[in-house]
C-alpha cells in the first residue's frame, strides 16, 4: 500500500489556474460554487506505480467534471487531468496518455476540455447520452449509449483499436460504478457484472504490455456498504 503526498500548489497549476487554487485553499469558494461542485488525491502515485509495476489502483480519483477555473458535479480538482500533465511534463520524452473514463456521465466534460488541444493525450468515454452533464465537452472519441443498456451490449468497446493506434505509455482509467442500475444518478442497467468490464479493460490494456492506473469515479447510493462494495469491484478485478 502507498500512501500519497499532499499535493503542491506547482503541481496543480498545471491544470487549474492560480485564481482558483487561491480561492480553493484559502477557502474563498462562494456558495454558488460550492453547489456547483459536490467533492482525492493519490493519482499521481498511482499512475507513478503504474509505470514501476504496471498496475495500480487508488482508492479515489476520478474527479473528471473539474475545469481549469472552477469546480463542478461533485468534482474540485481534476485528479485526472493533474495526472495526465505530470505524466507528460516528468519525463524527458513527453509521455503519451490514454483516459478511458467508463463513468456515466460523459468523460469528465472538464478532462475532455483542459486536453482538448493536447495531442499527447486521447481521451475516449464510454456514457450514457441523456445525463449531467447537460452541455457536454468533446472528447476524443465519445460514445453515447442510451438509457437502460444492459452488460453484454456495454461491453462491447474501441479500446483495443485505440491501444494499436495511439500507443499510449499509460492508461488512466475511471472505473465508475454509477452505471449500475441500482445506482441513483445513473441511467444504465448494469449489475455487478462490472468486475467483468474492469477484467476487460486490464486485460486488454496489460496483455499488451500498457502500465494502467485505475480511479474509482463515480457511484451514488444511499446504502453506503452496497456502495463500497461496487467501488471494490475494480480492486477485486
Amino acid at each position: 500500500v502507498w500512501v500519497p503526498e499532499i499535493a503542491s500548489k506547482d503541481l496543480l497549476s498545471g491544470v487549474h489556474t492560480e485564481d482558483y487554487l487561491d480561492d480553493f485553499i484559502g477557502g474563498r469558494i462562494n456558495e454558488q460554487e460550492q453547489r456547483r461542485t459536490g467533492f482525492p488525491w493519490g493519482t499521481v502515485l498511482a499512475a507513478e506505480v503504474a509505470l514501476q509495476r504496471g498496475l495500480a489502483c487508488s482508492t479515489a480519483g476520478g474527479t473528471h467534471h473539474a475545469f481549469p477555473s472552477y469546480g463542478s458535479g461533485f468534482c474540485l480538482l481534476n485528479d485526472l487531468a493533474v495526472a495526465g500533465k505530470y505524466l507528460m511534463d516528468s519525463s524527458s520524452r513527453k509521455r503519451k496518455v490514454l483516459i478511458v473514463d467508463l463513468d456515466v456521465h460523459q468523460q469528465g466534460d472538464g478532462t475532455a476540455f483542459i486536453f482538448k488541444e493536447e495531442p499527447s493525450v486521447f481521451t475516449f468515454s464510454v456514457h450514457c447520452g441523456k445525463n449531467f452533464p447537460l452541455r457536454k465537452q468533446e472528447s476524443d472519441l465519445d460514445v453515447s449509449v442510451e438509457d437502460g443498456l444492459e452488460d453484454k451490449e456495454y461491453l462491447s468497446t474501441h479500446l483495443p483499436w485505440l491501444l494499436e493506434t495511439f500507443r499510449p505509455d499509460l492508461v488512466l482509467y475511471d472505473a465508475g460504478v454509477d452505471p449500475h442500475w441500482e445506482d441513483e444518478l445513473g441511467r444504465l442497467r448494469l449489475t455487478d457484472q462490472l468486475y467483468q468490464r474492469d477484467l476487460y479493460v486490464i486485460k486488454t490494456v496489460v496483455s499488451r504490455g500498457v502500465p494502467i492506473a485505475t480511479v474509482i469515479g463515480g457511484g451514488y447510493s444511499r446504502d453506503i456498504d452496497k456502495l463500497a462494495l461496487r467501488h471494490s469491484i475494480v480492486h477485486r478485478a
